[in-house]
């Protein structure tokens, strides 16, 4: 395990959800839970991936719509055109949900994974999202929000940061500490 990843279980085993988050953590939770068989099914395309990061990226990526990549969120009725592009490579869309999750996971490398614990899946969660929050000394929101972890700062657009803004959705951490 790298110093990173050392640095994010201490974090993870010391953080705490926030009292006025905790009932959407749990809730979002739930949702996901609702769904673990989808993500099972996707997670043994890849030996040694819990079910709970499909879950859990499908949360943060796609609000568990299925009707949109796991890449970015884009619809399903076309190849992706956010960040990655073109996604689905081969296929014709409409692409199904899993086609397209297994293909994200396999773009961003997530498929060569072999380390899920909590440390590990935080700084691999981290790296698929991006580290424009890492760079700037923040802690990232997509990992930390609804913890204690976080208070505020965001990326609002594409390379546009705000120190001010503050993210309104369950952060990975958050999210683990409730599946697990």
């Amino acid at each position: 395990m790298t110093a990173l990843a050392d640095s994010y279980a201490a974090q993870f085993h010391a953080c705490a959800i926030k009292t006025e988050h905790a009932a959407e953590v749990q809730s979002e939770a739930a949702r996901i839970m609702a769904h673990r068989t989808r993500y099972e099914a996707v997670a043994a395309h890849f030996p040694g991936m819990p079910w709970w990061v499909v879950g859990i990226l499908h949360s943060m990526e796609c609000g568990l719509s299925f009707h949109q990549h796991l890449h970015n969120g884009d619809p399903l009725s076309a190849r992706t055109v956010q960040v990655p592009k073109g996604r689905p490579k081969s296929g014709r869309p409409p692409f199904t949900w899993e086609v397209s999750a297994r293909d994200a996971l396999v773009c961003d490398g997530l498929d060569k994974i072999t380390d899920w614990s909590p440390g590990q899946a935080l700084v691999t969660f981290e790296n698929y999202n991006g580290t424009g929050y890492r760079r700037r000394g923040v802690p990232s929101p997509y990992l930390w929000s609804f913890t204690d972890q976080y208070r505020c700062g965001k990326y609002t657009a594409d390379g546009l940061y705000s120190p001010l803004a503050i993210s309104r959705q369950c952060g990975c951490a958050s999210l683990m500490k409730n599946l697990f």
